[in-house]
């Protein structure tokens, strides 16, 4: 499955950093920044999570809400948040269930081997649940900003 711009964002329930859960449903009203990456604690996902929390307060700013989104645990997801001092919600998708209704659960190949992971993918969702932006196959450097823009536009 997949999503594009202009769909009905999938609902998803997910645990969350802090013994927590999200719902995506429960934040109609507001914009919603989800931001899918393959793992914490690596190089591109600590850059692309650092640079989000660095952009936090321009966020909060126009009532938008930030969910990072991985198969790693909530309690990995504690860690990740702590060292890196992450101000957003991390939600744990370990069963790869909302991967898959946005369409980020791909075949990926990394030196010959073949393997299903998390293509780093951004969605936008207005205040009515709608997806306005989507990125796919993200480019770390300068994406935070381009979201923000984004945002800003709804």
């Amino acid at each position: 499955m997949t999503v594009d711009v202009g769909d009905k964002a999938p609902d998803f329930e997910l645990p969350t950093d802090g013994n927590g859960s999200v719902k995506l449903s429960d934040l109609a009203g507001k914009p919603v920044v989800i931001y899918f990456y393959p793992k914490d604690m690596t190089p591109g996902c600590t850059t692309e999570s650092c640079e989000f929390r660095d952009a936090e307060p321009d966020f909060s700013a126009v009532n938008a809400q930030i969910i990072g989104i991985s198969k790693d645990s909530a309690d990995r997801h504690d860690k990740f948040k702590a060292k890196h001092d992450l101000n957003f919600i991390l939600a744990s998708d370990e069963n790869s269930t909302t991967c898959e209704d946005y369409g980020v659960w791909k075949e990926k190949n990394m030196y010959g081997k073949k393997f299903m992971g998390i293509e780093r993918s951004t969605f936008v969702i207005d205040g009515d649940g709608v997806i306005r932006n989507a990125w796919r196959k993200v480019k770390v450097k300068g994406h935070v900003a381009e979201v923000l823009e984004a945002v800003k536009a709804l």
